[in-house]
């Protein structure tokens, strides 16, 4: 069962978003109901509308053949990766589209040759001045928006005629307030931001696919 505890244990409120966990479990099941019901809270309380903002660029850049750039530390490299399978091959199925997408977190070769011999905070941007050219996209992902190789490769896209789109937590960060658009996730716990940064790739992709499908065709399809 959730835990019990005294009013004057209760988080205090305040302009941020609430903390959770905010007291001990003793369940595994209680901690992921209330996880859940976290998530559904974080989700309500989501700014929506960069969505739009987002799947515009992202049409733009597949009509015009531009290259989609991805990026993110840890977790967030996962999403990045999956963020180019979804977006390149299943995004594809059933359509018209050709997406070309590139996940700049994915050759541990390369990252880490790039971290041993210049640093790790060019790990992304090192990498976008070899491929990235004005007009192209990157999707840069952070839970807390501050990671200083994120930052640096959204300040250099931006710059450098790159369309930029960030999906953010916590505060946003340096992220947040550099890119073009911002997709933010008001929470300050990890395992949510990044749970539903990986709702929102979905999201988007799948919007992406049926944007070009018929009534007939989403019908039968499973997405």
């Amino acid at each position: 069962m959730t835990p019990t505890f005294d009013v004057s244990d209760d988080p205090v409120p305040g302009p941020g978003p609430a903390k959770f966990p905010a007291v001990p479990y003793t369940l595994a099941s209680a901690y992921g109901q209330d996880y859940l019901e976290e998530m559904a809270r974080v989700a309500r309380a989501m700014d929506l509308g960069p969505l739009d903002r987002a799947a515009e660029v992202l049409l733009d850049a597949i009509a015009r053949d531009a290259v989609i750039f991805s990026c993110g530390n840890g977790g967030s490299a996962a999403i990045a990766n999956h963020l180019q399978c979804d977006h390149l091959k299943t995004a594809r199925n059933g359509t018209d589209i050709t997406p070309r997408v590139v996940s700049l977190s994915t050759s541990m070769e390369l990252v880490t040759a790039i971290a041993n011999d210049i640093g790790y905070e060019d790990v992304f941007v090192y990498q976008l001045q070899s491929q990235a050219r004005p007009g192209d996209v990157l999707v840069a992902i952070s839970s807390s928006g501050s990671s200083p190789n994120i930052v640096r490769a959204i300040d250099w896209a931006r710059h450098n005629n790159v369309r930029t789109i960030a999906l953010t937590g916590f505060s946003g960060g340096g992220a947040r307030s550099a890119a073009e658009v911002a997709v933010h996730v008001p929470s300050d716990n990890y395992g949510v931001v990044e749970d539903m940064h990986q709702a929102l790739m979905h999201t988007l992709a799948q919007y992406l696919r049926q944007s070009r499908m018929t009534a007939a065709q989403i019908a039968k399809t499973t997405f």
